[in-house]
């Protein structure tokens, strides 16, 4: 059942109810964000620091020296033109003479400068996680990316089998004890396992809140419904550096950010703010629960009151599908092996989030040198993807998804490409300029790629197949903390190999079917039959099948476009030798054969 052709959740049927779920599906964007962009602050760069000085070390006529005395006689200078002692090292003094002859690893830790901005206290303050345990910061960055992609696997697959409410909020509670469990961690192994098991459960919640409020929405608002949440993340983004400097201490900040997750789970664990999506009861054959959830949310012309409404036809198709007493039929992302347009689909959007997210990389680091203060990388990626979010309102309803896609696609290779050849040529604003617009469109390109996979995707395998592409894009975030590791030894490898990949998306894109003011797919079958169009197809055109000039369909395809024609292995001469036949020509009629052709 298409209840989108049924206007169901069209505009001008929206009650009071479906209009305050819709707004309540933006809030709980706030506390993700907020736990999500807290690694930021949770882990940054460690200050600047050196070692606690040890006067057992220092020969005995040393000994009672303090304050900068002891440091210029236990800690060796930097080599010009740096100033200030070495971060790792102490001065050794092993002849009775005062005067070192080598150095030593610190004894007794380390002193860190006071931050000029954020946390006063994070883990790497706590546990001294600098010099020779410095892997471990981006250790924990990579664990908690694959814990995100862990979620997203998993937790989609179970919101196709089990509904995105129960999904919802089952991540929220796990998410809301595994970070009480990561503020009381004692030791660096222990939150690194936490913060694992955490990101697993944010992903979650973050995954099936975002299809449930896709699926509330029909096809001329899908794309602003969306794209507003997404200011909800930024504002969330936007909002922790400020309670980094209420808190001051790592423990307090993870405290208040799950005590913000508790109180989502409180209030959206009512049915009444965060119902199941009926659009999913109604595809996984479960009518009884869809049609209870409809006249909850649905205004006066969805009520069944009048035998001749749209409601009551609704009511009685929903009623007939509950005849027999059918189980619900779920399916598997496995599936989508025995189609050729979805997997197909699914495997060029996981390329353009693994480039989307992977090569923001490069264009940050280009910028690492001109914004020395420390929120302003945070509050530069917020703005950009805020603006992004919307650049895309206003392009995707004018050009299409996947026009848009492509634009996007083409500045982030040109930024790319330009900084990769010439980046040592061009002037600081001209770099600060492409750097800048590659971000802003590498961010677009991730935003799109998510929206635009979740129209292609059928209801029956939408969580499964989204969280697959998600997993892609943190996939791609993963390689931040792989550089960090080497010391940025292989940055420009891994600049040549990200540019690389935004010129081949280009070619793939074009494969895309179009999803621009199309019902919601339900089925695979549905979804299957979606083909490629035109890149600038107009939009009285879109109900329309057609193909991209590259992949001309078989002769069975076009046979069946030609139907209720018999379809021959030849070309016969009765059509004049020509395949497919003339409009108005039947091969098994010789007068039709040789009627000319009409052109529509």
């Amino acid at each position: 059942m298409d209840l989108d052709a049924r206007g169901v959740f069209a505009l001008r049927t929206w009650g009071r109810q479906l209009r305050l779920v819709a707004a309540a599906s933006w809030l709980p964007n706030v506390a993700l964000a907020l736990a999500l962009s807290s690694e930021v602050l949770l882990f940054p760069a460690p200050p600047a620091h050196h070692c606690r000085p040890d006067p057992a070390l220092l020969p005995p006529e040393l000994r009672a020296l303090a304050g900068p005395a002891l440091l210029n006689a236990s800690l060796p200078r930097l080599p010009p033109p740096a100033r200030g002692w070495s971060p790792c090292l102490l001065l050794r003094y092993p002849g009775p003479g005062p005067e070192p002859n080598g150095t030593g690893p610190c004894t007794r830790g380390w002193n860190f400068a006071r931050p000029s901005a954020g946390l006063l206290r994070t883990p790497v303050t706590q546990w001294n996680l600098v010099c020779g345990d410095g892997w471990k910061v981006p250790l924990e960055r990579m664990s908690y990316l694959l814990g995100w992609l862990l979620g997203c696997v998993t937790l989609g697959s179970a919101c196709d089998r089990f509904g995105r409410r129960a999904i919802f909020v089952t991540s929220l509670a796990l998410a809301t004890v595994l970070g009480s469990g990561v503020a009381l961690a004692v030791s660096y192994s222990m939150l690194l396992s936490l913060r694992l098991l955490y990101g697993a459960a944010l992903a979650g919640a973050f995954l099936s809140l975002y299809v449930a409020r896709l699926e509330l929405c029909d096809p001329d608002h899908r794309l602003p419904f969306s794209m507003v949440a997404g200011f909800f993340f930024v504002a969330g983004t936007i909002l922790l550096p400020g309670l980094a400097a209420i808190c001051q201490d790592w423990r307090f900040l993870q405290g208040l950010v799950t005590l913000v997750l508790g109180l989502v789970l409180f209030f959206w664990g009512f049915p009444s703010l965060f119902p199941e999506s009926p659009r999913w009861l109604v595809a996984t054959r479960q009518p009884g629960r869809a049609k209870d959830i409809l006249w909850h949310l649905g205004g006066a012309e969805l009520k069944p009151e009048d035998s001749t409404s749209e409601g009551a036809t609704l009511a009685a198709e929903l009623d007939r599908l509950s005849e027999g007493k059918a189980l619900p039929q779920y399916h598997s992302i496995c599936e989508v092996c025995s189609t050729q347009r979805i997997w197909r689909s699914v495997l060029i959007l996981a390329f353009t989030m693994l480039l989307g997210n992977g090569i923001q990389y490069s264009f940050t680091q280009n910028l690492a040198p001109y914004l020395p203060h420390f929120y302003l990388p945070c509050f530069l990626l917020a703005g950009l993807e805020a603006a992004g979010s919307l650049l895309l309102i206003l392009m995707a309803r004018c050009c299409g998804r996947r026009a848009s896609l492509l634009l996007w696609t083409v500045l982030t290779s040109l930024a790319s490409l330009l900084l990769l050849s010439l980046g040592q040529y061009l002037p600081i604003w001209t770099v600060v300029f492409l750097s800048t617009l590659g971000l802003l469109a590498s961010q677009a390109m991730s935003v799109l790629s998510t929206f635009f996979a979740s129209e292609i995707l059928p209801t029956v395998i939408r969580g499964a197949g989204l969280g697959l592409i998600m997993a892609a894009g943190f996939l791609g975030q993963v390689a931040t903390p792989i550089m960090s590791i080497s010391n940025n030894r292989g940055f420009f490898l891994h600049h040549v190999v990200f540019a690389s990949f935004a010129v081949l998306s280009m070619l793939c894109i074009l494969l895309l079917p179009e999803t621009r003011s199309r019902n919601l797919p339900e089925s695979l079958e549905d979804a299957e039959g979606r083909r490629s169009s035109p890149l600038f197809l107009p939009r009285w055109r879109h109900s329309q099948d057609h193909h991209v000039p590259l992949l001309l369909p078989s002769r069975k395809q076009t046979c069946r476009a030609w139907q209720p024609y018999s379809c021959p292995e030849v070309p016969s001469h009765r059509t004049g030798g020509q395949w497919p036949p003339p409009t108005g020509a039947h091969p098994a009629s010789e007068a039709q054969a040789t009627r000319q052709p009409r052109h529509v």
